[in-house]
């Protein structure tokens, strides 16, 4: 990891923690299973990214959560979700599923393709509290979001028909053409982090490639640009 003189920390794909299980290829910008590196634990509320390959016909059985909002971004195939709170719903490419386990849920996430893979980003926030309801909640991108470079996915009031979160969190989608830009105004006493999904970009000039992460918590205007172009997660977390 390295910080850059505009404040901005930069987590490298390179770095990050792999776990190869044959059905699964994994890799962690934060501490995860059997990859544990105490400079790596988080940042803010946000616990895990986790960048997913899944096999054909493979997933994750049954499994209990609590106390942890989880949300899967599809990037490429199909995840097949079921869980304790009669959910089983099917998500493709740009679609999110978000499950808060609260005070207990049970989930298995699948791909249900006998020849594709399926590519997804499985994050983990903490919830503003414990012991919570457990709920199930989607985002559906709109013909209009297929060209928008930014675009409110996750909040915690739902507004603009994205998935609601418990927590002061809200996450953005980037889609950023070939030196095309978007900002973002992060208010003082928050914390920004930008997860390359595909592609590259800048973050205030610094340049990002598949799989990087970078955070600041400097307020203030922040500028990104498709370098040549990104597909990206951008965080803004209280």
């Amino acid at each position: 990891m390295q910080t850059t003189a505009t404040e901005i920390t930069i987590r490298r794909a390179g770095e990050r923690g792999q776990a190869d299980h044959g059905w699964l290829r994994s890799q962690h910008t934060f501490s995860f299973a059997d990859y544990h590196d105490p400079a790596h634990m988080g940042f803010r509320s946000l616990r895990v990214i986790n960048d997913d390959w899944i096999a054909p016909g493979q997933g994750f059985g049954t499994h209990p959560h609590r106390d942890m909002e989880i949300f899967s971004y599809v990037l490429a195939g199909t995840i097949e979700h079921r869980d304790s709170l009669g959910n089983g719903r099917q998500l493709k490419p740009g679609q999110i599923q978000l499950m808060s386990a609260g005070r207990g849920v049970t989930h298995s996430e699948f791909n249900p393709s006998a020849t594709e893979p399926l590519r997804l980003l499985q994050v983990w926030i903490r919830p503003r509290e414990r012991g919570l309801t457990p709920r199930y909640t989607e985002w559906h991108p709109q013909p209009e979001h297929a060209r928008a470079a930014k675009v409110l996915v996750i909040s915690p009031d739902g507004r603009d028909g994205s998935a609601t979160i418990h927590q002061d969190a809200e996450v953005h989608r980037l889609r950023l053409g070939p030196g095309e830009t978007v900002t973002h105004t992060l208010r003082p006493g928050r914390g920004v982090w930008v997860q390359v999904a595909e592609g590259a970009l800048t973050f205030q000039g610094v340049p990002l490639a598949t799989g990087d992460g970078a955070s600041t918590e400097s307020p203030g205007t922040l500028l990104l640009a498709g370098s040549p172009s990104a597909e990206a997660l951008l965080f803004d977390l209280g």
